[in-house]
């Protein structure tokens, strides 16, 4: 999970615990093959200690190389665990050039460990391309399973885990953020989204607007951190502690509750909020006025650009 700076918490007591270094009973790369093999590493997402045993043992004796999201970030959980392997740049800004040549590594004989900054690599950080050349090239692909952000997230948020879509980053962009909001408005499962520190209020202001004041929310910022935080209640309620606050800062996750059932109804009757296009179709009919004027007219009603107003439109038709 990237965006905001991830940073690495060493004020945690479970993160002191060291690796002992023992080697491990199961032979070398015995997970797929003795051959060489990419191994997708997960990461802590805040607290050192949320790594397991295994991904140290891989880190630390199965690979040649790992490569990094940010070598500098990751060179701090290396050292805490006495681990010097060689590391290499791979991010999204040279994803298309590295992922050929790590990929001609391994069909040289080495053995490559992804990593990013925090968390699973290809959850909302690099890793897809390199996976999928590496499996058209018929190298194994091992995961190594490790912490997420949204999964911790999702299980200590008081929502239904049962059935939920996690979605990545919410669009920056406040028209392309407002019609993934009204995708999900009707949804029988929990949504999941990573969100800026710096967008969460103006995007809660839309889930208010869209989905109610009255929907679930969570909003889990800094999860496993020194400063973790759930605030958990009705959307209209969590805007506000967060409108109160001089600033909000750290990793977000926003999850957003089902459509409760007087909810679905409303979604599906009279007293839904028309779509854009509807509503322009009502000015026109009502105000014979033609269809400029009354995109203009939605624009203003609905607190948007006239421009992100007609993306609106276009996507309608």
């Amino acid at each position: 999970m990237k965006d905001t700076g991830q940073k690495f918490d060493h004020s945690e007591s479970e993160s002191k615990a060291k690796y002992s270094g023992e080697k491990a009973s199961a032979p070398r790369r015995a997970a797929d093959s003795a051959g060489p093999a990419l191994y997708l590493v997960g990461t802590p997402i805040g607290n050192l200690g949320d790594i397991t045993l295994r991904a140290l043992r891989v880190l630390k004796e199965e690979v040649d190389v790992i490569a990094c999201e940010d070598t500098r970030q990751t060179q701090k959980l290396l050292n805490h665990y006495a681990i010097s392997m060689r590391t290499t740049s791979y991010h999204e800004h040279n994803e298309m050039t590295k992922s050929a040549e790590l990929v001609k590594e391994m069909q040289e004989g080495a053995s490559v460990a992804l990593v990013t900054d925090a968390g699973m690599p290809g959850i909302s950080d690099p890793g897809y391309r390199l996976v999928a050349l590496a499996i058209r090239h018929r190298i194994p692909v091992v995961p190594i399973p490790g912490a997420s952000a949204f999964l911790a997230a999702l299980v200590a948020s008081g929502l239904p885990a049962d059935s939920f879509r996690f979605s990545g980053f919410l669009a920056a962009k406040r028209g392309d953020r407002r019609v993934a909001l009204e995708a999900v408005k009707n949804s029988p499962r929990t949504q999941v989204f990573y969100e800026a520190p710096h967008r969460v209020v103006e995007a809660l202001a839309d889930v208010c607007e869209i989905l109610g004041n009255e929907r679930h929310v969570v909003v889990a910022r800094e999860v496993t951190k020194l400063h973790e935080e759930f605030l958990r209640g009705r959307a209209g309620e969590v805007l506000e502690t967060l409108k109160s606050r001089e600033v909000v800062k750290g990793e977000i996750t926003l999850l957003i509750g089902k459509a409760e059932e007087g909810e679905a109804r409303v979604g599906t009757g009279a007293l839904a909020r028309p779509s854009v296009r509807r509503r322009v179709e009502q000015i026109m009919a009502e105000e014979k006025v033609d269809e400029k004027a009354a995109l203009k007219k939605v624009a203003k009603e609905r607190g948007v650009s006239k421009s992100e107003a007609y993306r609106e439109l276009q996507r309608s038709k």
